[in-house]
């Protein structure tokens, strides 16, 4: 279906510009999406938007024209609006041409296959979008089979964490549960649990990592609770040589995987 949006208090560009805000996505169980890279990304995937938003004026691109004709062949909706109607949906001045809204998928843990890959991340009360989708990111980068998110973290859907991801949001698996779900999910199967930590820890070089390997990074400020680096198989430290007491919770993850691959790896 398409249809053209004229007007500013369009009851549709309402709705769209409430999926800037967590309580709006997660009531209607969908996201927004900005750019023709991201949603390439994800149409490579297999992943289209219900519906795609369009600006009027916008330069002719061969990706933008095949992404329109899945949508529609699919079953979705396509907008065409004004440039200034699409920077009010995205919330952005110089909003890009084209967006798309995409219903969220299952991150239930029960959609994770631990034997799809050797190494893993999971990420506990990590509340900086920013470094919730570097960490997608880095999934991508090493092969990893996803990202897990464990307690309160940061919306892996919101526009912040999405655009941080360069895609990896639709390329990865994503699972998000409570600390009390995780520990007997990851203990009915085979799974290293492994954690930077300060506590009876071993350089993280040349350490006996084994896969499948879960590397398990904390709150940006807080780290682990003692009681989750005492339940891990493995804790490792990484040298500091400067002032810095700590890394980024994305680096540090990023580090560490990096290493692990190279330690599983045959």
């Amino acid at each position: 279906m398409r249809k053209q949006i004229t007007g500013f208090s369009n009851p549709t560009v309402k709705y769209l510009r409430s999926l800037r805000d967590k309580k709006h996505r997660k009531r209607s169980g969908q996201f927004l999406v900005e750019g023709l890279r991201l949603l390439e990304d994800a149409r490579s995937v297999g992943r289209l938007p219900q519906t795609l938003v369009m600006a009027e004026g916008r330069d002719g691109h061969e990706l933008l024209a095949r992404l329109e004709a899945d949508v529609v062949a699919a079953g979705g909706e396509v907008i065409t609006t004004t440039p200034d109607i699409l920077a009010k949906i995205t919330g952005k001045e110089n909003a890009q041409s084209v967006a798309g809204v995409f219903d969220e998928w299952d991150t239930s843990l029960a959609g994770l296959d631990r034997q799809a890959a050797p190494i893993w991340l999971a990420a506990q009360a990590l509340r900086d979008p920013g470094n919730l989708g570097t960490m997608l990111r880095t999934c991508d980068a090493v092969g990893a089979g996803g990202l897990i998110l464990i307690d309160d973290c940061a919306d892996p859907f919101s526009a912040e964490a999405v655009r941080a991801s360069m895609g990896a949001v639709f390329t990865v698996g994503l699972a998000q549960a409570r600390w009390e779900e995780f520990v007997p999910w990851l203990r009915g199967g085979m799974g290293q649990l492994v954690a930077a930590s300060l506590r009876d820890a071993v350089p993280y070089r040349g350490a006996p990592y084994q896969a499948p390997c879960f590397i398990l990074v904390g709150n940006e400020s807080q780290g682990l609770p003692e009681d989750y680096e005492a339940a891990c198989d493995l804790r490792v430290t990484m040298p500091m040589r400067g002032r810095a007491d700590s890394l980024n919770a994305a680096v540090a993850g990023a580090v560490l995987a990096y290493e692990v691959l190279a330690g599983v790896e045959v």
